[in-house]
């Protein structure tokens, strides 16, 4: 599932949360990466790692993992220096 910033040019950064549902760690990062959307154009995914036995085997309980470019920017709870230091480093 994909959720679009308004205002996310197509070619901006994808950004790849893997969780699963009724996870509430999940779901605190996301509402933490929709903040971050209001001033950062970027495309968020969310994987429910439950939907596919490779990645449910890759990340077990270690939910939920932010990655960007296939490069684990943080997990468990977001990083806004890491984050940050991402989006410097791209732009």
């Amino acid at each position: 599932m994909a959720i679009a910033s308004k205002s996310a040019a197509p070619d901006s950064p994808v950004l790849v949360v893997y969780g699963r549902e009724n996870c509430h760690l999940c779901q605190n990062m996301l509402a933490a990466l929709r903040e971050w959307q209001e001033r950062v154009c970027f495309h968020l995914e969310v994987v429910d790692v439950d939907s596919d036995d490779v990645l449910k085997s890759r990340y077990g309980e270690r939910v939920p993992v932010l990655e960007a470019g296939g490069k684990e920017i943080c997990h468990y709870y977001l990083d806004h220096v890491a984050l940050d230091a991402y989006f410097s480093k791209i732009r």
